[in-house]
């Protein structure tokens, strides 16, 4: 299959909304409370797209995913409830989605593997991540992934647990 990734636009809202919408009740039908108090929402999507953090998964020309990938931008990160691996620079990714007939296909791996292409891109190499402490789906991909739980943070409100993962500096011969 060829699958690939590109920067969001606001033409995509409503295709990233629906796949994000099947994501807050797949959380709800798996137990979970995260994302149901109203948030991830598309005020959030077109902040996402006006930060140029948006991007989408795209199966030919379709979209079938969505995520979004800052640098440096996550001010709750500065008050972890345990430790980083790392005090520097890095990447964060969130509101990782599938469309409901790509879900449960292994394609966590695609978006594992594109995070760590743009770090190391911008010459990055710490990722951090966060989830709530019921999402059993996304703490076995980072797991899976080679990311350490570092502590806990807090999201309006609510605690999450923390991870990092510092990649390799690719040198250059």
């Amino acid at each position: 299959m060829n699958y690939t990734f590109r920067k969001a636009t606001s033409a995509d809202i409503e295709a990233i909304w629906q796949i994000l919408q099947y994501a807050i009740l797949r959380r709800k039908m798996d137990g979970s409370t995260q994302w149901q108090d109203g948030y991830p929402n598309p005020g959030v999507l077109n902040s996402d797209i006006k930060k140029d953090a948006a991007f989408v998964l795209l199966q030919g020309d379709k979209i079938i995913g969505y995520i979004a990938i800052m640098i440096n931008d996550e001010p709750q990160y500065t008050e972890i409830q345990g430790k980083w691996l790392s005090d520097g620079d890095f990447v964060v990714f969130h509101r990782v989605a599938l469309s409901k007939a790509y879900s449960g296909k292994g394609l966590g791996k695609l978006f594992m593997n594109f995070v760590e292409q743009f770090a190391t891109k911008n010459n990055i190499y710490s990722i951090k991540a966060d989830t709530n402490f019921d999402n059993v789906e996304m703490k076995k991909l980072l797991e899976n992934f080679g990311y350490t739980l570092c502590g806990e943070v807090h999201f309006r409100g609510t605690p999450r647990i923390a991870y990092e993962k510092v990649i390799a500096n690719h040198l250059v011969l």
